[in-house]
């Protein structure tokens, strides 16, 4: 990733905006799984997660993820989930995507946030990062971040 980001007009690219990093403890709350489709091969299920971040990333989250289960335990999701409290002093809420991968109980994510999705102070806000943990236990995400004209 790049050093700064760029802001955006009608002509292009103009002043450049810092981007900043944020760390936060994640923590769950509430964690369901629901099968819809178990006929054959992998399971397909709905899982739904409601976490708390604290420190410099600090509220609540609901998550929703599309989850393929195979035997042996291992999964892949994908994942929506919506952000409500402050991050770097500003508050707000803003919605993330993510891509998860589970192997042996350690779950990996990559996020971004979903461009347009930020309210009151956090409009404008973009940005990627992750997390890396054991799965349903709770994890130390990151997230770089900026802000958009």
């Amino acid at each position: 990733m790049t050093d700064e980001a760029y802001k955006h007009d009608a002509e292009g690219p103009t002043a450049p905006t810092a981007r900043r990093m944020a760390c936060a403890r994640i923590s769950v709350r509430n964690s369901e799984t629901h099968p819809y489709d178990d006929d054959a091969g992998p399971v397909l299920a709905v899982l739904s997660l409601d976490e708390t971040f604290s420190g410099e990333w600090a509220g609540e989250s609901t998550v929703r993820a599309l989850q393929v289960r195979r035997e042996g335990g291992s999964a892949t999701m994908v994942s929506l989930q919506r952000f409500r409290g402050t991050l770097g002093g500003r508050r707000g809420s803003f919605v993330l995507e993510g891509r998860e991968v589970i192997h042996d109980k350690v779950i990996s994510a990559t996020w971004s946030v979903v461009a347009g999705s930020g309210t009151e102070e956090l409009a404008g806000l973009r940005g990627e990062g992750g997390f890396e943990g054991e799965f349903g236990t709770g994890s130390t995400g990151m997230l770089e971040y900026w802000f958009e004209g």
